[in-house]
């Protein structure tokens, strides 16, 4: 079983270690000191995980041009592609997150509809006037307090369906800390 595969960026070569274990699917991942990561099944060849990793080439150094910015600065989320994500990882980010909207909505008092997650290009978050919450699947990969306060202010639309001051007056009222993590989440850019 091979442990390293080189895939080259012009005249740079990258190489992705490759790790073997129990799990059922094959995912990819870029460590925050910039090391790519190729998580394999046992059972996946050598063959297939070469193909697997020049499926993705294009992630895989677009992933490593994002922290390259990220180490001059600027953040990106870290997530996955929502193309390569199983449906028990999907379930796995859902539940997360309907983990702390459940958690939330108890202690401020309102109710909802549906939760849903989608890859947002723009919006971390968005509340319906029926109450459905739809959140960008990317939260999953934050720390759990910007998490927290993306779910705090969708909810805070079930009481005041605006930006008003009211409205933020509720968003302060169960997230203290709200300025800060909305000027954190700022510096962040969505992956597409």
């Amino acid at each position: 079983m091979m442990t390293e595969y080189k895939i080259t960026d012009g005249e740079r070569g990258i190489f992705v270690r490759i790790i073997y274990s129990g799990r059922r699917s094959m995912g990819l991942e870029i460590l925050p000191s910039g090391d790519v990561l190729a998580r394999m099944p046992r059972c996946v060849t050598d063959v297939e995980a070469i193909k697997f990793i020049e499926k993705h080439r294009e992630w895989i150094l677009e992933k490593l041009s994002a922290w390259r910015r990220q180490e001059k600065g600027k953040m990106t989320t870290g997530a996955t592609p929502v193309s390569c994500l199983t449906n028990e990882e999907m379930e796995k980010i859902k539940n997360r997150i309907a983990g702390r909207v459940v958690h939330y909505a108890k202690i401020m008092g309102v109710t909802f509809g549906n939760i849903t997650i989608r890859n947002q290009k723009t919006r971390w978050g968005s509340c319906s006037s029926k109450g459905n919450l739809n959140f960008n699947y990317q939260l999953y990969y934050l720390p759990e307090e910007l998490l927290d306060y993306v779910v705090v202010h969708e909810l805070a639309h079930r009481r005041h369906m605006n930006h008003s001051a009211e409205f933020w007056r509720e968003v302060e009222r169960w997230y203290p800390g709200y300025r800060e993590a909305r000027m954190r989440l700022k510096e962040i850019r969505l992956e597409m």
